[in-house]
């Protein structure tokens, strides 16, 4: 098992990606605390997970949870050897139709909500630890509709350039893993609405090299690697899994 009696936090985990991650770090051998915004979903979810998954109802944009997070952890585990910055949103809107709301909506869960998520864990943090930062494939690319959301997920990738610089002496590695079209409830909660994800689809499969989407199982795989042994000398490396779009 690669992540044999490891404990791991992961935000966002009851749905999609974070709930695919949190399975294969259990098949793993890892001990995983999970987080939601619904405490119903979040009970769900560790259900389902079974031996060995916690949970606790969280927001990542609000401090006062994440303070909370950090204290069940603690209570749990004693120390973290991984955290995964998971949760997020993804708005898509033309500049002339975001208002100021829409806005911090949308920066507080997915900038602000993941450097204090590291902030409040960090301490529980032992050395040899990692710390995986979820951002996307879009965070070098440009398109109509995309500025809130991409611009999100260009800066959590420059926090795991700068957050692996700071962190690295203390023997604390951080990368970012950005995953392509992945087709989940991320998609339905979002405002593309379905005649939109479709259109979005189907750009993006007719440049992907692979011609299909990935799946959450794929960037699973990708999340054990980043926080198992065999990523040790790899910090502040962004790992792209999106089928080959962005370098095609």
């Amino acid at each position: 098992m690669r992540l044999k009696n490891k404990t791991a936090i992961i935000t966002g985990g009851t749905t999609g990606l974070g709930f695919e991650m949190a399975c294969r770090y259990l098949e793993e051998g890892s001990r995983v605390l999970i987080t939601g915004r619904s405490q119903e979903k979040v009970d769900q979810a560790v259900a389902k997970l079974g031996k060995n998954a916690h949970g606790i109802a969280a927001d990542s944009s609000k401090i006062g949870d994440l303070e909370k997070l950090a204290k069940k952890a603690q209570e749990l585990f004693g120390h973290v050897d991984i955290l995964i910055a998971n949760a997020g949103s993804g708005i898509f809107s033309m500049i002339a139709d975001v208002d100021e709301a829409t806005y911090d909506r949308e920066f507080d869960l997915n900038v602000k909500g993941v450097f204090f998520t590291v902030q409040k864990i960090l301490p529980l943090i032992t050395k040899g630890g990692a710390i995986i930062l979820i951002a996307s494939a879009v965070n070098t690319k440009g398109a109509p509709s995309g500025t809130l959301y991409f611009a999100t997920k260009a800066a959590v990738r420059s926090f795991a350039r700068c957050m692996a610089a700071e962190l690295g002496p203390h023997g604390i590695r951080v990368n970012s893993l950005s995953p392509g079209l992945i087709p989940t409830q991320f998609f339905q909660n979002s405002n593309l609405g379905e005649r939109g994800f479709g259109q979005f689809e189907k750009i993006v499969i007719e440049k992907n090299p692979i011609k299909r989407p990935g799946t959450p199982l794929e960037i699973a795989h990708a999340a054990v690697f980043l926080g198992s042994d065999e990523s040790s000398y790899i910090t502040a490396e962004d790992l792209v899994v999106d089928g080959g779009y962005m370098n095609v």
